[in-house]
């Protein structure tokens, strides 16, 4: 069974949705902040999920991600999950962690890389947007896609209720992509 990390900046919900989901496809062993008073951590130490909290505020970008690999190795984390995190990890790092690190992207990749997707998607007409689950690179949601989940676009639909009907799909999509590469 291989051990995941799972980053997160906020309430987590993507993250809530993996650690339900764990089963005997993988071991949820740490939950990391790059955001101390993130709502999820509260939620994951009352499931008895260890975690790691720092702020790269006053230290840096170099300092911050060497204490995250520090956390995570200890952790002894396989694989990590980004799940709601919304920093950018640096060249380096990603290096560190070659082929192991999984992202959700609400968009139907390589459509919309980056923010604002579902808005997006919405001026450009299509008929479908989504989801994608991706191995990270250096490249911006530009790794392997491993899976995605088609969502319509409803008429007078507003980013926000694609936005949520996306997220549904996230929380069902993400599980199983991480179950499944967690079983190679």
């Amino acid at each position: 069974m291989k051990k995941v990390a799972i980053l997160i900046s906020g309430r987590g919900s993507n993250m809530m949705s993996l650690v339900e989901a764990s089963g005997d496809a993988y071991q949820v062993v740490v939950v990391a902040s790059d955001k101390p008073g993130a709502a999820g951590l509260d939620w994951a130490r009352e499931h008895a999920i260890a975690t790691f909290a720092l702020s790269p505020m006053k230290i840096g970008k170099p300092t911050y991600e060497a204490a995250l690999d520090g956390a995570l190795r200890e952790s002894g984390a396989e694989v990590i999950a980004l799940a709601g995190y919304m920093r950018l990890l640096s060249d380096d790092f990603v290096a560190k962690w070659r082929g192991s690190i999984l992202n959700i992207h609400p968009s139907l990749l390589p459509k919309y890389k980056g923010l604002d997707t579902h808005a997006r998607a919405i001026a450009a007409g299509d008929r479908q947007a989504g989801c994608s689950v991706h191995v990270v690179t250096e490249e911006l949601d530009g790794g392997e896609v491993l899976g995605q989940a088609e969502v319509a676009v409803e008429p007078g639909d507003t980013a926000e209720t694609l936005a949520a009907r996306v997220l549904a799909a996230e929380h069902r999509l993400y599980p199983q992509v991480l179950a499944g590469y967690c079983a190679r």
